[in-house]
């Protein structure tokens, strides 16, 4: 990004922050947000704020997004913005093969505990690799707890960057899948990872 267009988009941040302080009478981060809607699985929202990437959504379009952003973080102010270029080139070059790591900042911090080490443990599962519910709970503490391991996957709000696809039921089929199972067999598949249909 040129010098001129990174001064304009501050100009833009400020300008925002400060009519949202004159309407609410209170100081709060801007929640950045920017829409895929060329991938090889749809349409994905992206949203991240001070402490890093808090959404990577499967999204219908982008005002169902902005909704659902408005609905979580409607004490602060939403806006459009290029400052989530960097994790839009590392979700393209992913879904060109060129690379199938992140390394991006995500922030988890909604999550309770044991969701929150669910969702670390599924990050350390690489691409072409995947694991079970169980062997997800019991990495994250609680052996018996599958079920609730299952739970805070499909809460996972950074899809594909935290890899809650990479994770299947005891028997090898696929379980559940936000994004829907095609997606999930999609990305399995785009990483090596099966190499036959499940659905």
């Amino acid at each position: 990004m040129s010098e001129h267009a990174t001064a304009e988009r501050r100009a833009v941040e400020r300008i925002v922050l400060g009519a949202f302080r004159q309407l609410t009478g209170r100081e709060a981060g801007a929640l950045r947000y920017a829409i895929m809607d060329d991938t090889p699985v749809g349409i994905l929202g992206l949203s991240a704020g001070a402490a890093g990437l808090n959404h990577v959504d499967f999204v219908k379009d982008e005002d169902a997004f902005v909704e659902r952003l408005l609905a979580e973080f409607g004490d602060r102010p939403v806006m459009r913005s290029t400052a989530l270029d960097r994790a839009r080139r590392e979700l393209e070059r992913y879904f060109k093969g060129r690379d199938l790591a992140f390394d991006l900042e995500v922030d988890l911090s909604a999550l309770s505990a044991f969701d929150r080490k669910v969702l670390e443990v599924t990050a350390r599962i690489p691409a072409g690799k995947v694991a079970t519910y169980a062997q997800v709970a019991a990495k994250a503490g609680n052996p018996r707890a599958s079920r609730a391991a299952g739970n805070a996957l499909h809460k996972n709000p950074v899809a594909i960057i935290v890899p809650c696809h990479r994770v299947l039921r005891s028997d090898g089929s696929l379980g559940g899948y936000g994004g829907g199972l095609p997606v999930k067999e999609w990305l399995l598949r785009h990483e090596g990872a099966i190499a036959t249909s499940l659905l």
